[in-house]
């Protein structure tokens, strides 16, 4: 019999990776929330860490990738996605990127603080911030902490450009920021959406809200003037791909600004945690998943390559361009776009912050 429960979670297993050395997390004594058992078996719950970090913008130069500059306010996430990409960053920490990296969570309070010092240097260079590249700025426990707006306090009071991504309509708490931002022109939004089907989208991302909540989303920030795309992101080969041109209309129907597409991505841990997940709820599937999957990926469960990974290669990768395009022609559905004027950008007055 089993020790712990893991209903409701999106990972089915909480192997430590091997890459760094670490020893296999076991599922006993300090590791088990101590809370009631119910038949013998704990039922795992979130736990939330502070982390105090020195520095919160993160940098990079990808050439496939449209912004140089990101924050995230949260490590882990508690939505479950079993496909995110981010999930071997907890390998990092001796955290498994299986269940703990959806329930063992680490909160960033000094974010606002830490902004406000990079802000206030010397020579900044304004340009984007994007939120939620990572793990989602409105994943459930930004109810309790608020990191994220107060971040967007802090951008709106200097009038830096940035854009978010998420897969809540929590968004909309901080509709107050968002559309004052917009007027100014330095906002944009980007909610993802990859089935309209509620148990779909209930076994691949457990605690996300549903597409419906997302949708509904979507529409109340364009209709406020905050500029909101749908991102289809991931497509899931085989078991979500067929959705493809239903959730394109979907969009448009919700007044999305437009939208883009990415094939699901496998990197490190990720991909026989993906591959467990489909043992235990497509098993009759699995094979022609991974082998599509492979196909899209140069015959790996990867491809890490710029510009490659983010569409894919070969017959598969082709086809859902096409039909992508097809689509978003057929309804109306223009492509992405995230302008954002970094002209009105003023640095942060004082060595205090104003709003917080």
């Amino acid at each position: 019999m089993p020790v712990e429960s893991n209903h409701g979670r999106g990972a089915t297993r909480n192997a430590t990776p091997t890459r760094f050395n670490l020893k296999e997390r076991g599922v006993e004594g300090e590791w088990l929330d101590q809370v009631e058992a119910l038949d013998g078996i704990v039922r795992r719950r979130t736990t939330v860490t502070l982390e105090r970090p020195k520095s919160i913008l993160t940098r990079n130069s990808s050439p496939d990738i449209g912004f140089d500059r990101s924050i995230n306010a949260y490590r882990g996430c508690e939505h479950g996605c079993i496909y995110c990409f981010a999930r071997p960053t907890h390998a990092f920490h001796d955290l498994s990127p299986g269940v703990d990296f959806e329930s063992r969570l680490f909160v960033k309070p000094n974010a606002p603080q830490l902004l406000h010092a990079a802000l206030s240097r010397p020579g900044y260079e304004c340009r984007s911030i994007a939120m939620g590249t990572n793990t989602d700025p409105y994943q459930p426990i930004e109810g309790r902490w608020k990191v994220t707006r107060s971040l967007i306090e802090l951008l709106l009071e200097t009038r830096h450009p940035f854009s978010i991504t998420t897969k809540s309509d929590r968004v909309l708490r901080d509709l107050d920021l968002l559309k004052p931002a917009a007027e100014l022109g330095i906002v944009t939004v980007a909610i993802s959406v990859t089935s309209l089907d509620p148990k779909i989208a209930r076994t691949l991302e457990p605690r996300a809200p549903q597409p419906a909540k997302r949708l509904a989303a979507v529409k109340a920030l364009n209709e406020a003037g905050v500029p909101c795309c749908v991102a289809i992101a991931p497509v899931v080969p085989q078991i979500t791909d067929h959705e493809l041109e239903h959730i394109v209309e979907a969009a448009v129907q919700a007044r999305a600004t437009g939208g883009f597409y990415l094939p699901v991505r496998l990197p490190h841990e990720v991909a026989p945690l993906f591959r467990a997940w489909l043992d235990r709820h497509f098993p009759n599937r699995a094979a022609k998943v991974m082998a599509t999957i492979h196909s899209l990926r140069g015959g790996r469960d990867n491809d890490p390559n710029f510009f490659s990974r983010m569409r894919g290669q070969g017959p598969w990768a082709d086809l859902l361009r096409t039909r992508f395009d097809i689509a978003s022609k057929k309804f109306g559905l223009r492509q992405a776009k995230f302008p954002h004027r970094t002209d009105l950008f003023r640095p942060p007055e004082g060595n205090q912050m104003r709003l917080l």
